[in-house]
């Protein structure tokens, strides 16, 4: 595990150096990738979510209310 976590740390070492290496242009082309990649890992945390969330609300574990006392109350369960 820790020769893992050296090598994963290794090869993000690499990768920043690299990175610091590239042109201003190409520098602005991987950031906006980077953020393309990070909206898609949340659109699919999202998607999940929502998944989880329907599914509970299939087999009737979510409770709705308008009344803050009863909201308050679910929140302390």
């Amino acid at each position: 595990m820790f020769m893992q976590f050296m090598r994963a740390k290794s090869l993000f070492n690499f990768v920043a150096e690299s990175i610091k290496k590239l042109s201003p242009e190409e520098k602005r082309e991987i950031q906006l990738l980077l953020h393309d990649y990070i909206r898609e890992d949340n659109r699919e945390e999202i998607l999940k979510n929502f998944q989880s969330a329907k599914v509970e609300q299939e087999r009737g574990e979510l409770v709705f209310s308008a009344d803050i006392a009863e909201l308050k109350n679910l929140l302390e369960q």
